[in-house]
């Protein structure tokens, strides 16, 4: 009898999918209940593991020069975040242990492509990848004398002329070109940028069909000025921390992404599981603090003392420097943008020194062990499609590599996150964000272990995740 070829890919799944008899496998994943929000698969299964990509995914026993039990672990893929700051070792080390085998910095970026994939290309612990960055490029065609992140005057407050915003998209243009996996914007941080300007940025990221990944500003007005700009431009717009920038005016903000999708627009949000963000202190979100009424300084609190301020303290720290925990949020409003079917998760997370926001390091935990097992707000299956499918397909129209990683299937890359559903949460606090996840004994980045019974291990497998350089 001839099988039809949907048949034998449905025994295939259901059975065993090889791409070879051989064995044993370089590393096999036995007894775990494989969970794959694409494929919908939800059973205990194995996993062979060779080359650094799955191989096998079978009912029956395999072997491997090493083999990790499962039993009693859920296996993911591994999780993805499309907006983590911290891009070095530090901060590495703590969110790998959160699950996360794919680190992005896609919000600011960077204004020279080249060199910041050249000064990673040794390996690191997790895959890492890129935006060439309109924050940069004003700060640096403006010339502002920030030195971190953000600008610290004239690139975000300055108006620019017309050829300095020529100069802009030239940047961002070569960004595109060396490979940068999307295009970032902080128009939040850019006061001085005007919605034209932002707008011209947009085209330039949709003739390079890149996502345009944006912190915009002022609320439900700016996020309607934003979509309508992104649409003119024709560009793939990702809001990111939905939670932050809509804030009380949440459900709203949800509300008009919504709607913009149901017009055909490509517009794709995020979102984060705390109450509280984090910015820089000199930054343009501040700029009135003379205005604010003594109520709100407290409000925020000093990453490198943990210290909550006054407004005399809050000027003090603005003279100096550094970055600042804002508090003030719900916990109904973070709850209600992690359960949207609209919102990735992604961390916005950084650590410097020891010091920094738990989001850093316990993002995805406490999203499995808050909202999924404890809450029941969420199914299992749905947040895992935040942490890894739905962040890979937002990418892989640019970076066609991106269409391997978030699944679990036969020639993906093997990058897994297995973790305990009954003890998986964030330990981290905003004192302490250095607090690493519980409950994730095992991550596995191209067909290495790199967080083994918990400990990161010497492996550094990780690989730049970047769109197609042109010469």
């Amino acid at each position: 009898m001839r099988l039809q070829p949907l048949f034998v890919l449905t025994l295939c799944i259901a059975v065993s999918c090889s791409r070879d008899s051989g064995s044993p496998y370089d590393l096999v994943v036995v007894n775990g209940r494989v969970v794959d929000p694409e494929s919908k698969l939800d059973a205990v299964r194995s996993i062979g593991i060779r080359g650094g990509r799955i191989e096998t995914i079978s009912e029956q026993p395999i072997a491997g020069a090493r083999v990790i039990d499962a039993k009693g672990l859920v296996v993911a893929p591994g999780f993805i975040d499309l907006h983590e700051h911290g891009q070095n070792e530090e901060s590495y080390g703590l969110m790998v242990r959160d699950g996360v085998t794919s680190a992005l910095e896609l919000e600011v970026g960077t204004g020279d492509v080249a060199k910041w994939y050249a000064d990673r290309q040794q390996g690191q612990i997790v895959n890492y990848g890129v935006s060439v960055g309109h924050i940069k490029a004003r700060m640096k065609v403006l010339n502002d004398p920030g030195t971190g992140l953000l600008p610290a005057g004239v690139g975000g407050s300055g108006a620019a002329t017309e050829s300095q915003i020529a100069e802009m998209e030239a940047i961002l243009r070569k960004g595109l070109d060396e490979g940068a996996v999307a295009v970032g914007f902080g128009s939040a941080y850019t006061p001085g940028a005007t919605m034209a300007e932002i707008q011209r940025m947009f085209s330039v990221a949709a003739a390079g069909n890149a996502s345009s990944h944006i912190h915009m500003r002022n609320g439900v007005a700016g996020l309607d000025s934003t979509i309508a700009a992104a649409g003119a431009a024709k560009a793939k717009l990702h809001i990111v921390h939905v939670n932050s920038s809509g804030d009380t005016s949440l459900v709203a903000f949800l509300d008009h992404i919504q709607a913009a999708r149901d017009r055909g627009q490509d517009i794709t949000t995020e979102a984060y599981p705390y109450g509280a963000g984090m910015t820089e202190i000199q930054s343009a979100l501040f700029d009135d603090w003379k205005t604010w009424p003594d109520a709100k300084f407290p409000l925020h609190q000093l990453v490198s003392t943990g210290e909550r301020l006054t407004r005399k303290t809050f000027e003090e720290a603005r003279k100096k420097g550094g970055t600042v925990i804002i508090h003030g949020r719900t916990e109904e409003q973070t709850r209600a943008a992690i359960v949207s079917p609209l919102t990735m998760i992604a961390s916005d997370g950084f650590i410097e020194n020891g010091r920094g926001h738990p989001r850093t390091s316990g993002s995805y935990s406490k999203v499995l062990g808050k909202y999924v097992r404890d809450e029941h707000a969420l199914p299992l299956v749905d947040a895992l499609r935040k942490m890894t499918l739905m962040p890979a397909q937002r990418l892989e129209a640019r970076v066609p590599a991106m269409a391997n990683k978030g699944r679990i299937k036969v020639g993906a890359d093997a990058d897994l996150t297995i973790f305990d559903p009954a003890t998986v949460i964030d330990r981290s606090t905003y004192e302490d964000a250095t607090l690493t996840a519980a409950g994730i004994p095992f991550v596995i980045v191209g067909g290495q272990v790199v967080v083994d019974s918990g400990r990161v291990t010497a492996a550094r497998p990780g690989h730049a995740i970047r769109a197609p350089v042109r010469s």
